[in-house]
C-alpha cells in the first residue's frame, strides 16, 4: 500500500465499500457525537468523512489535534445509510472507519478559519494567504484560473498561433505607467526595466518573420490598485499577427474569447463570435458615457442640449449658449417612486464630486419638478419623444463640458440601472470599441499629444497626417469590453518609419528623439516590416468575470495589497549595505512629511 494514499479525498464511492484504503489530508472539521468522532478529511480534490470509534487510539489522537493538522488515515470503507447520506458531497454515500492514524504535521492555533466562507480582514487573508487558499471558494477560483489559461492556450494554438517567450529584463517601454527598475551590477548607474507589456518584442517578432505569436505574458506596472487592476504585476493573453487588417484580428480572437467564456460560463449566455457589436469611441462616449460600456444595461444617453436653447429653464439654456452640453438618461417606470428617489440621486452625484444631477418626473404623461415646470410640457414632450419614453418614465440630466457631462451621465446610467434592477443577469456581453482618436489636446502642456498608443497606424496613413487636423485623425485602435470591464486594448500597428516619424512630429517629438527612445523598433522597421496588429486581453480580468468576483485579488494566487505590499513575504523590504554597494547605489533619505495645511475645497471631478 502507498505510504500516504490509495485514493484522494474525492474518489471513494459506494462501490468501494468493504475495501481497505489509505487517505491523507488536512483535518477540515471535527464533530464529537457521544464518544464517536467524525472528521472531515480534506485534500486538493475534496472531502471524505472519517469515523473514529469510541475506545480507540484513533479517537484519542484525532481529538488531540487542532483542525488543519495533516494526517494519514488507514481504514475500511463502509456505506452510509438513510439520513446519514450526504447528497451534497460526491463521497457522501460512504465513510472511512479509522483503523490507524499517522500524524504528518500538527497545526498551531489558526490566525483565521479555513472551514466556512466567513469574511475576514484583507490584511490577515493576505498575510496568511496559504491558509486563505485552502478555503473552498478561493481554491476553486485558482483552479478555474489554471483551466482557463489551459483552454486559452489550446484555442490559440488551434487558431494557428505559436507561443514564444519574450524578455523580462529589458528597457523602459512607452506604455504610459511607471516602470519597475532593476539596477545592473555589471553596468553601474544603469538600469533594466521590467516589461509593462511585450509590446515592442512582439512587433519585432513580426519583423523577424513569425506570422502569428502569442504568450501568456507577465507584465509589470508601478500603478495604483483598483478592483479590476492588481498593483505590480498581471498576466495577459498577448498576441500579434502579420499581414492583417482590423477585421482579421477580430475574427481571430473572438472565437477564442467566446469559446473560453462559454466553456466556463456555468450556463450564462455569451456573445457569439462574429456578433460583437463595434461601437465607435465617439458614439460610446455619447450613448454610454464611457469607453467601457456595459451592454447588459439597456439605458442609453441622449444629447438634448439643443432642446434647451432659448428655453425657459435658464440654467441649461445659458450653458448651451456657451457651447456646453446637456445629456439625458431615462429613469423607466418611476411614476411610483417618491421624490426622495430623485433627490437621493442628486445627492449621490454631489457625493461623486459633481455639482448635481437634474431631473424631471413623469406620471401618466404629467411632468413634475423644477426643470419640467420652467421648460414647459411641450418642450418636455419633445425630449420624451427623442428618448422614446413612456408616460411613466422620468429623466435625469447631466450638464457641462462634453467630458464632464459624459462622465456624470455615464455614472448615472449605471446607478439608475442598478437602483431599478435593469442590469441583465446571466450573460456575458462583448463589444469592440473602435475608431479612437489618434491625438488629443493636452490642456496642461498646451500641445497636441498622442491620446492612446503612439505606435498605432493612423486611419488614412501619411495622407491623413499631412492633410487633416490632428484632432480629427482616427487610429486603427480598439478595445475589447465585456460587461463593462475592459479586457484589453489593441491596434493595427504603424509599421512604416516615415509615417511613424510624422506622427511623432505632430506630437512634438523630433526625429532624433524617436531614434534615441525606440532604437530597436524604428531600426528594425527600416529593414522591411509587414503590416501587423494584435491585442492583449487580461487573464486576471477574464477569470474575475468568470468567477463572478468583485475584486481581482480573489483570482490571483499571491496578490499584493492596495499599497503594492506583499504582506506574506514582507516585500518590498530594505536590503543590506553590501547589496547596495555591489549595485553602486546610495540611498537618499526621504524628505520629512510637511505639516498638514488647511484642506482645500474638493474640486469637481
Amino acid at each position: 500500500m502507498h505510504s500516504y494514499r490509495t485514493h484522494t479525498c474525492a474518489q471513494l464511492r459506494a462501490s468501494d465499500a468493504g475495501s481497505t484504503v489509505r487517505l491523507s489530508g488536512w483535518i477540515h472539521r471535527k464533530r464529537d457525537h457521544g464518544g464517536v468522532l467524525f472528521v472531515d478529511l480534506r485534500d486538493h480534490y475534496g472531502l471524505t468523512q472519517v469515523v473514529a470509534r469510541a475506545g480507540t487510539e484513533g479517537l484519542t489522537l484525532l481529538d488531540s489535534l487542532r483542525v488543519e493538522s495533516v494526517v494519514t488515515v488507514t481504514g475500511q470503507v463502509v456505506g452510509r445509510e438513510g439520513g446519514a447520506v450526504n447528497a451534497k458531497l460526491p463521497t457522501g454515500d460512504i465513510e472511512v472507519i479509522a483503523d490507524t492514524i499517522e500524524v504528518q504535521s500538527r497545526a498551531d492555533e489558526l490566525p483565521m478559519p479555513v472551514a466556512g466562507e466567513q469574511d475576514y480582514p484583507e490584511d490577515i487573508r493576505l498575510k496568511y494567504r496559504y491558509l486563505d487558499l485552502r478555503r473552498e471558494r478561493l481554491h476553486a477560483n485558482i483552479l478555474l484560473r489554471s483551466k482557463v489559461i489551459a483552454s486559452i492556450r489550446q484555442r490559440m494554438i488551434d487558431q494557428g498561433f505559436t507561443e514564444f517567450q519574450t524578455p523580462i529584463l529589458t528597457a523602459s517601454s512607452p506604455e504610459g505607467a511607471r516602470d519597475y527598475l532593476v539596477p545592473s551590477r555589471v553596468h553601474p548607474g544603469k538600469f533594466y526595466a521590467l516589461p509593462q507589456a511585450p509590446q515592442m518584442f512582439k512587433q519585432l517578432l513580426m519583423v523577424a518573420g513569425f506570422d502569428r505569436y502569442f504568450q501568456i505574458a507577465p507584465c509589470f506596472r508601478d500603478e495604483d490598485a483598483r478592483a479590476d487592476r492588481s498593483p505590480g504585476e498581471f498576466y495577459q493573453l498577448d498576441f500579434e499577427m502579420s499581414f492583417v487588417t482590423q477585421d482579421d484580428v477580430f475574427n481571430a480572437i473572438e472565437p477564442v474569447l467566446s469559446g473560453v467564456f462559454a466553456e466556463f460560463a456555468n450556463g450564462k449566455s455569451v456573445t457569439p463570435a462574429g456578433e460583437y457589436p463595434r461601437i465607435p469611441y465617439k458614439d460610446a462616449m455619447l450613448r454610454y458615457g464611457s469607453d467601457k460600456p456595459d451592454l447588459r444595461n439597456p439605458l442609453l444617453i441622449h444629447d438634448v442640449g439643443e432642446q434647451f436653447r432659448g428655453s425657459g429653464f435658464g440654467l441649461f439654456a445659458g450653458l448651451v449658449e456657451k457651447g456646453l452640453v446637456v445629456r439625458a438618461v431615462a429613469a423607466p417606470a418611476t411614476a411610483d417612486k417618491s421624490r426622495k428617489f430623485f433627490d437621493d440621486m442628486n445627492e449621490w452625484a454631489r457625493g461623486e464630486g459633481f455639482a448635481g444631477l437634474g431631473y424631471a418626473t413623469r406620471k401618466g404623461g404629467e411632468w413634475g419638478g423644477p426643470i419640467a415646470k420652467n421648460h414647459g410640457a411641450e418642450g418636455m414632450d419633445r425630449i420624451a419623444e427623442i428618448m422614446d419614453l413612456g408616460p411613466d418614465d422620468g429623466i435625469f440630466f447631466a450638464a457641462g463640458t462634453p467630458v464632464e457631462a459624459a462622465k456624470l451621465a455615464g455614472l448615472a446610467r449605471t446607478r439608475v440601472a442598478e437602483q431599478l434592477g435593469l442590469i441583465e443577469e446571466g450573460t456575458f456581453k462583448f463589444c469592440w470599441i473602435v475608431d479612437f482618436p489618434m491625438f488629443e489636446y493636452d490642456e496642461e502642456a498646451k500641445k497636441v499629444d498622442f491620446s492612446h498608443n503612439p505606435f498605432s497606424m493612423p486611419q488614412g496613413g501619411m495622407e491623413a497626417l499631412e492633410s487633416k487636423d490632428p484632432l480629427d485623425i482616427l487610429a486603427w485602435q480598439y478595445d475589447i469590453v465585456c460587461n463593462g470591464v475592459e479586457l484589453s486594448s489593441g491596434a493595427i500597428r504603424n509599421h512604416r518609419p516615415d509615417v511613424m516619424y510624422k506622427a511623432f512630429e505632430i506630437a512634438g517629438y523630433a526625429r532624433e528623439e524617436v531614434d534615441a527612445n525606440f532604437p530597436g523598433m524604428i531600426g528594425a522597421f527600416k529593414y522591411g516590416a509587414p503590416p501587423h496588429g494584435g491585442s492583449a486581453p487580461g487573464i486576471d480580468r477574464i477569470v474575475m468575470l468568470l468567477a463572478d468576483e468583485p475584486n481581482i485579488r480573489e483570482v490571483i494566487v499571491f496578490p499584493m495589497n492596495q499599497k503594492a505590499e506583499d504582506l506574506m513575504m514582507n516585500a518590498p523590504a530594505p536590503v543590506t549595505a553590501k547589496q547596495l554597494k555591489e549595485l553602486s547605489i546610495k540611498l537618499v533619505e526621504a524628505p520629512a512629511p510637511q505639516a498638514a495645511s488647511a484642506p482645500a475645497a474638493t474640486p469637481a471631478r
